[in-house]
């Protein structure tokens, strides 16, 4: 590979490792890598302002990227959704993701639903140039994903979901060492809702998880070298509790685990033979071993595998099922990508359509991601046709 283009191809993935962690210099430092990392981040502003929760928050239009089996519990038959967020704002401004997603329900007392969504990820413009340093051309690197689930209602209080997603990363510059990656991969999800008395009160328990993006490896050079993609388990809870008959406050928690192995950091005496070696067999490893090995090989034992659990918790306020508040709190461990930010959020629904906002205000120091802003707009095609009557 020409060294230029090398040198662009690792810029691209630093800019965005910059977004998934702001601490890359620490010894003790050890980030599970993955390719493809938009896949990561939340697109919808409603989740988004509760600190980046959705595993078992009530269903809405935009469930299809935190656990599409809850859809079958929305109580539109169908719906539309479109999300912006631009990326590392305070860093540059061409760095953004748009989302767009939808589902529809039908079969016998709506017990089935079909959804998709279609995510783009611009990582902004650059300029190539040739060994000489002369201007080339502009080139503007994208990933982007597009899936399509089926879920079910299987019972009174359970629903469960599959989807298939389309995966490619579009790094090249017109050259045949750097390809775009392609890759396939599937989601199995489950979501369980049901009311507990709490007092005099009538509250409503929710229960989802969520493995995603389990699939294939990627690669850029036509397979020479392949990388994970961020295949997670998501496990999440809610409550909500009505206060009367206009206000009602729900709590929700979710927890996340990367399914990817963890590197196997250098050993004092380590040869350059014994290196390489390690490193093949890293990035030789199947996807279905690799999520078995995640399970327990952090170099630094159990204590280490504990850091790779990242846990959000949140809280919505709700007034007359039209306005709401909210907030939450993300934490990921300083060693595992020091993402850790409070957030913020607000959104006003009518029966026909939605929109919110969420703003994200970073706790740790120096984290690109301070101030981000996410925006979403929903629609309910019930309520548009009733509009039009």
């Amino acid at each position: 590979m020409h060294l230029r283009l090398k040198h662009f191809l690792y810029s691209i993935l630093f800019i965005i490792s910059i977004a998934f962690g702001s601490k890359l210099y620490a010894q003790e430092y050890n980030p599970i890598p993955v390719a493809v990392p938009s896949l990561e981040i939340a697109p919808d502003a409603r989740g988004g302002g509760m600190g980046d929760i959705g595993a078992a928050t009530m269903p809405d239009v935009y469930s299809q990227y935190w656990n599409a089996a809850k859809y079958p519990f929305v109580s539109s038959s169908a719906g539309l959704a479109v999300s912006y967020t631009p990326w590392l704002s305070k860093l540059v401004s061409d760095i953004n993701l748009v989302y767009v997603s939808g589902f529809w329900k039908f079969g016998n007392e709506n017990l089935n639903a079909l959804s998709a969504s279609l995510r783009y990820f611009s990582i902004g413009e650059f300029n190539i140039f040739d060994s000489n340093s002369d201007y080339i051309m502009p080139v503007s690197p994208s990933e982007w994903a597009f899936d399509v689930a089926y879920s079910r209602r299987l019972s009174e209080t359970f629903s469960a979901a599959v989807t298939l997603r389309y995966i490619r990363a579009d790094y090249s510059v017109g050259d045949d060492e750097i390809v775009p990656g392609n890759a396939f991969a599937a989601d199995i999800a489950g979501y369980n809702e049901s009311y507990v008395y709490l007092g005099r009160s009538e509250a409503l328990l929710g229960f989802g998880f969520n493995i995603s993006n389990i699939g294939t490896k990627i690669s850029y050079d036509e397979g020479t070298t392949s990388m994970f993609l961020p295949t997670n388990l998501k496990l999440g809870a809610s409550l909500g509790l009505p206060l009367d008959d206009k206000n009602t406050l729900s709590f929700s928690v979710d927890i996340n685990k990367l399914l990817v192995p963890t590197p196997q950091l250098p050993v004092e005496g380590e040869t350059e033979a014994d290196k390489q070696k390690r490193i093949d067999d890293y990035y030789n490893m199947s996807p279905i071993v690799g999520i078995f090995k995640s399970l327990g090989d952090a170099p630094g034992g159990f204590k280490e595998e504990m850091q790779e659990i990242m846990w959000s918790v949140g809280a919505e306020y709700t007034y007359n099922n039209q306005f709401s508040l909210r907030t939450g709190y993300y934490n990921e461990n300083e060693y595992k990508g020091n993402r850790r930010y409070m957030s913020f959020g607000a959104g006003f629904r009518t029966n026909f359509m939605q929109i919110d906002a969420a703003y994200l205000v970073s706790t740790a120091q120096s984290n690109p991601l301070d101030q981000t802003l996410r925006v979403s707009l929903g629609f309910s095609l019930d309520g548009l046709r009733q509009l039009m009557r």
